[in-house]
């Protein structure tokens, strides 16, 4: 039974995103009522201009940055609390609404007063100055919200550094620079909080992130797990495999691994342990899978958006060197499971309970249709700017087409229906009558037409909160991209980038081992309390120019700090993804944490093997069929050496000295020393036949152990 129109569109409960740490009780705080009514509104104008501004570019750079900066910091003071509440429901007081005002007025002070503010640029007035030190401050005080103390205080103690550098002992003796200019950087024009990271945010990652959130109110996740149950749902230890393919097939289409642990592990948690494994296992796979999705194409995490702006390279460019990359690691996953199941006798799922992976294909596979538009374009050199506005599009035109259309008769009808619909549009575009974004506009505008006269207030109430939904989870990603404009505007204005780049110059010699060893310890260190993107900013300012000196490519550069800035959600102590798999699971997160790196061995190793051997991301300048199916042979060689000797199990039980020789093989693969391919490929084959030949000899080796 369709529903009224009043009941269809009144707001939800809007909840704070698990941005952070999942057991704060803010992460779960409920607005009802008018506030939830009101916040629920203002997520969808905020999720419209932003699509509106990628379309048609109405106004300048530098106004669609500072009111993405404004709309965001309204919704999080709406939305997250001054101190943890655990009342569940209570709205915002009135003070944090007159704050996300402030900051909302904030952003339109830069529109309104653009044109005083270009004339006087470097020499702003008192009132500049006033909204400068406001924006700051709200800024600071919204992330701090979101993410806690470290990354807030870490950005603010930049800024003293800049004033009284003067006063500091060499090396980090500058200048030093008055508090007005300091100001003035960062607060306005593009080298501080509106800098480069903030200008991806408003523009490619919310696009991709509002993508990823209408497939999944589309039906994605169903369909991605429909199809990783039925393909190897039934294999021994199924269930664990189902969530490394289905955390994998999420990572296409949402870049974010915290949100990926709390989405599919809701489903594949869960089914773990009801099949036999250990709840941190459990946790930690689906953790691990999770995590990879920031470097799985074709959307990756928001990090990769930032790498192609300042690489100044095709997005297509980045996805292309991260899927050798990605395949590993999601082997990794896989091969690890698999040997868990085998040690510990794990069972796959019964054939009555593996879905049709056909019948769902038959049923859902216009969904795939969006992403691989998206594929297409973005490896067609389109910008990802316009494939995300037009993947966007596809994306609503489906689900709005799909409603309509399915209610108008059978088969024939609807094709002739989609036909029509799809060759209305196509004139349009192909007579340039309208623009492609233009156009895909008014297909929606006129399917919501079509929609809501056919009463599909269930169709049209789910774009609604896919478009809030999508602004609330951009939080996090777009307050952390402006907050660390205050580090990235004082690096600028001090030169304190070349000057650490330096000292580990200096520290590491000309040892390239040493120099990524450090690049990795920082990585993981900063990882503990900071998110990826910070992270990777960071690092990349500070270390990548440094493996740059030394010959590494720069995409490559980038890449390894990418990498052991996601690692560092895995890594222990804090492991932020092991605390989101902990409220699933029930387990301790440290044990899920040391768990997950286990299995997730391929993301420690992987960059270092792309360091020496830049095939392995497609770079350097013996990119042949040959030469990259060897470093790839190398690669999935070690990682099997590297599961068994993690597990100690392969084909039975390994003892402690079968162990090293596996890790010793695994290491000389990876080495990119003169013979170590040689004895790396000789000992692993004398392994394996080794192995093979003890547990023929001794079947008690192949006994299944008990969890």
């Amino acid at each position: 039974m369709t529903k009224p129109p009043t009941e269809a569109f009144s707001a939800p409960p809007l909840t704070e995103a698990p941005l952070a740490d999942p057991e704060n009780p803010a992460a779960h705080l409920k607005l009802d009522g008018l506030p939830g009514k009101i916040v629920w509104a203002a997520a969808i104008i905020f999720a419209l201009w932003q699509i509106y501004t990628a379309a048609f570019s109405p106004v300048s750079s530098i106004v669609v940055r500072s009111l993405h900066v404004g709309g965001l910091l309204f919704l999080t003071f709406a939305l997250f609390r001054f101190r943890p509440s655990k009342t569940g429901h209570a709205g915002p007081p009135l003070w944090d609404w007159g704050l996300g005002l402030l900051a909302l007025a904030i952003g339109f002070y830069q529109w309104v007063f653009e044109g005083e503010l270009i004339q006087r640029a470097g020499d702003p007035n008192q009132m500049d100055l006033i909204v400068g030190v406001l924006a700051l401050i709200l800024l600071v005080e919204g992330s701090r919200r979101i993410m806690g103390w470290a990354l807030p205080i870490l950005c603010v103690i930049f800024i003293p550094y800049a004033i009284w550098g003067r006063s500091l002992p060499e090396p980090l003796l500058h200048r030093g620079f008055d508090w007005v200019q300091v100001i003035d950087t960062l607060s306005f024009g593009t080298e501080g909080i509106y800098g480069t990271p903030t200008a991806v945010s408003a523009t490619f990652i919310f696009l991709f992130i509002l993508f990823g959130a209408f497939l999944e109110k589309a039906g994605m996740i169903g369909l991605f797990n429909d199809v990783a149950l039925g393909t190897v749902g039934h294999t021994k230890g199924g269930p664990a495999k189902v969530a490394v393919i289905s955390s994998g097939l999420m990572g296409t289409i949402n870049g974010s691994g915290v949100a990926n642990v709390l989405t599919t592990g809701q489903f594949t948690i869960p089914l773990m342990i009801r099949f036999g494994y250990r709840p941190a296992f459990a946790g930690a796979v689906e953790a691990t899978a999770s995590m990879g999705g920031q470097i799985m194409p074709p959307v990756m995490g928001a990090v990769a958006f930032i790498m192609a702006e300042r690489l100044e390279l095709p997005y297509s460019e980045i996805a292309l060197a991260a899927i050798i990359p990605a395949l590993l690691y999601y082997l990794s996953a896989f091969w690890m499971v698999h040997l868990e199941a085998g040690k510990f006798g794990l069972k796959g799922l019964p054939a009555d309970q593996r879905p049709a992976v056909f019948a769902s294909l038959k049923r859902n596979w216009h969904l795939i249709l969006p992403l691989a538009a998206l594929v297409y374009m973005l490896f067609s050199g389109f910008t990802p700017l316009f494939a995300g506005v037009v993947g966007l599009g596809l994306t609503i035109v489906l689900i709005l087409g799909g409603a309509s259309f399915g209610k108008i008769g059978g088969l024939p009808v609807r094709a002739v229906a989609w036909i029509s619909l799809g060759a209305a549009l196509g004139s349009l575009v192909a007579f340039d009558a309208l623009s492609v974004a233009a156009t895909l506009m008014l297909g929606v505008a006129g399917l919501v037409l079509l929609c809501a006269a056919m009463k599909g207030w269930e169709t049209l109430r789910l774009l609604l909160d896919g478009l809030a939904d999508g602004a609330k989870s951009a939080l996090g990603v777009g307050v952390a991209c402006a907050l660390v404009g205050i580090l990235i505007g004082i690096m600028t204005l001090t030169g304190l980038a070349t000057t650490v780049a330096g000292m580990i110059l200096d520290l590491a010699g000309d040892n390239l081992a040493i120099a990524l060893l450090l690049t990795m310890v920082v990585c993981l260190v900063l990882g503990t309390g900071l998110p990826t993107i910070p992270n990777y900013i960071i690092t990349s300012s500070i270390a990548a120019p440094v493996l740059e000196k030394m010959g590494v490519p720069p995409l490559i550069s980038h890449m390894f700090c990418f990498y052991f800035g996601i690692m560092a959600d895995l890594t222990p102590p804090v492991a932020l993804a092991a605390l989101a798999a902990q409220s699933i699971a029930k387990a301790g997160h440290m044990e899920i944490g040391w768990i997950a790196t286990r299995i997730g061995a391929a993301g420690y190793v992987v960059p270092f093997m792309a360091v020496y051997a830049p095939e392995l991301m497609l770079q350097g300048t013996n990119v042949t069929p040959l030469a990259v199916g060897y470093i790839v042979l190398k690669a999935v060689l070690a990682i099997l050496l590297w599961g068994g000797a993690a597990t100690g199990w392969l084909l039975g039980r390994l003892g402690v000295l079968e162990r090293c020789i596996a890790t010793a093989c695994a290491i000389l693969l990876v080495a990119a020393l003169p013979i170590t391919d040689e004895l790396g490929f000789a000992g692993a084959l004398a392994f394996f036949l080794w192995h093979r030949w003890q547990v023929k000899r001794r079947p008690e080796l192949t006994r299944i152990q008990t969890a």
